[in-house]
């Protein structure tokens, strides 16, 4: 089963001609799942060739216009062709207002349901079948969250030699024994699948920080992360800055992946617009100090998630 990141904007604050605002994409198996919508959040849509029809669900992390003023043209934009499902909006208190007032003021033509469910996180605020997405609070001028997709386990690798010894046959019962039932026999005699089956495999996890001041618990929320996306907004030398503005810096986000504990990869988003293209590598190195495995996330990167095991 895919599960791939893609990341439509990174950039904070401001956008800049190869740069668009803060929004990370989500596709499993199909599902399209939007993580904040910055300005630009349409255009890398539109180059990266992606059904944006198929978005069923927007996780906005808070209502700060650089996460949030690409939504109603992504509203706008549903009506245009034929949609039976609803669309359905997360996040924290006053984004319901955001999505009327801006349906109301624009007088949006919409001709499907939008439902709008308000957080107050902690909580799991999306179950799908194997997977659920779960918000957390972050610290920042407003009320803000973070987000992780977390994946079931999965049951453990079948043993078709063990299956056959146990005198299973090759067929519908080897799949029901994957499915983790216990099968009966034309003899009466019975297999568990705990019997053909190795141990429990883990599932995915994707998780997105941003916009919060650091603080030690984030960790605990992005463990085993395999892919963490997080702000990384300014250099160790405008820690005083990252501060006042309840923002991080590139070495405290890998602070968080570091102590966190399993985390595969750190993908900093959310970069000043004090920092040209090529200045962004000094982000890069103070958090690979820390957290080597960290990289720059770029418009329109695509990062695929994969098993452990």
């Amino acid at each position: 089963m895919n599960l791939e990141a893609f990341i439509l904007g990174c950039g904070g604050m401001m956008p800049l001609p190869h740069r668009h605002l803060t929004s990370v994409l989500l596709r499993r198996e199909g599902e399209l799942f939007l993580f904040d919508g910055g300005e630009g959040t349409q255009v890398s849509l539109r180059r990266l060739n992606l059904r944006w029809k198929k978005i069923t669900s927007i996780f906005v992390s808070h209502t700060h216009a650089d996460h949030v003023t690409g939504l109603p043209g992504i509203l706008m934009l549903s009506s245009q062709v034929d949609r039976e499902e609803p669309l359905y909006i997360y996040g924290p208190p006053r984004i319901a207002e955001y999505v009327e007032q801006s349906r109301r003021v624009l007088d949006m033509y919409i001709n499907y349901e939008i439902v709008v469910k308000e957080i107050e996180a902690p909580a799991v605020c999306y179950e799908g079948e194997g997977f659920r997405v779960r918000a957390f609070p972050l610290r920042h001028t407003k009320p803000c969250v973070g987000y992780a997709l977390e994946e079931d386990p999965r049951p453990g690798a079948f043993n078709p030699d063990r299956a056959l010894e146990l005198g299973v046959p090759r067929g519908p019962l080897w799949s029901r024994l994957q499915a983790g039932e216990t099968v009966t026999l034309d003899d009466g005699s019975t297999v568990r699948s705990d019997e053909v089956l190795g141990p429990a495999r883990s599932g995915r996890k994707f998780s997105y920080v941003t916009d919060s001041l650091y603080f030690p618990e984030i960790s605990k929320e992005v463990a085993g992360s395999d892919l963490l996306v997080c702000e990384g907004m300014f250099e160790r030398a405008l820690a005083q800055s990252a501060v006042e503005k309840k923002h991080m810096t590139a070495e405290q986000a890998a602070m968080v992946a570091r102590d966190a504990g399993g985390v595969g990869r750190l993908g900093l988003i959310h970069y000043s617009p004090r920092y040209a293209e090529r200045e962004l590598k000094v982000l890069a190195d103070e958090a690979r100090e820390i957290f080597p495995e960290t990289f720059l996330t770029r418009d329109r990167m695509h990062i695929p998630l994969e098993y452990k095991d």
